[in-house]
């Protein structure tokens, strides 16, 4: 018997560039060409980055409206959820694609240290993000750095911060923050399925 699973693929991410690999999808024609390829490959969640024109990170709405409207069209029925990531903004502009009310976003609920910088999620950019996802009918993906991230998800689930039974995402391998370790990564299931139900939604990236 085989068990089936979600995969969610991460199309560009927010650091490789052409140098890196030639292959990675910079504009936003590579990248729904790319992610059709993977949606043809049995991928039914696409997590969305964009770039400016130099290739580096950015939130731009426009850019993000016009990635959401191709993926809609050649891979119909695929979940599109874009990142607020801090690599692609600060403050307020992280959230400014949420209006166009993609199936999902992603929301990191606290900080952690990145191995050259601090990947800084204030409590109250937090708590607006998570505003403009109730507001515009958004499913947060919790992208959990560190344990105290599932702990805090399980806190503003409860105040109302978080609709829904929290969707989380375990982000594993990024120096100094959650290790690859399968003691650890069994522990964090195990505190998911204790804090939001034996069936709570759970998925792993590295």
């Amino acid at each position: 018997m085989t068990t089936p699973c979600i995969i969610c693929v991460a199309i560009t991410g927010s650091l490789p560039t052409k140098s890196n690999n030639p292959a990675v999808p910079i504009t936003v024609a590579e990248q729904i060409e790319s992610t059709h390829a993977a949606f043809e490959a049995g991928a039914s969640i696409a997590h969305c980055h964009v770039r400016d024109d130099q290739g580096q990170p950015t939130s731009d709405p426009d850019r993000f409206a016009a990635l959401k409207a191709g993926i809609e069209s050649h891979c119909p029925g695929m979940i599109v959820q874009l990142s607020t990531g801090g690599r692609s903004g600060a403050g307020n502009a992280r959230g400014g694609m949420l209006p166009l009310s993609p199936d999902m976003a992603s929301l990191s609920v606290g900080s952690n240290n990145f191995p050259t910088r601090v990947y800084e999620n204030p409590p109250d950019l937090v708590d607006w993000l998570a505003g403009e996802m109730i507001a515009h009918e958004v499913k947060p993906e919790i992208e959990a750095f560190d344990l105290s991230h599932i702990f805090q998800a399980a806190k503003m689930h409860a105040d109302g911060r978080i609709k829904d039974r929290p969707y989380v995402q375990f982000v594993m391998g990024v120096k100094n923050a959650m290790p690859v370790d399968r003691e650890v990564f069994d522990f964090y299931i195990h505190t998911v399925k204790r804090l939001f139900g034996a069936d709570a939604p759970w998925c792993a990236a590295g």
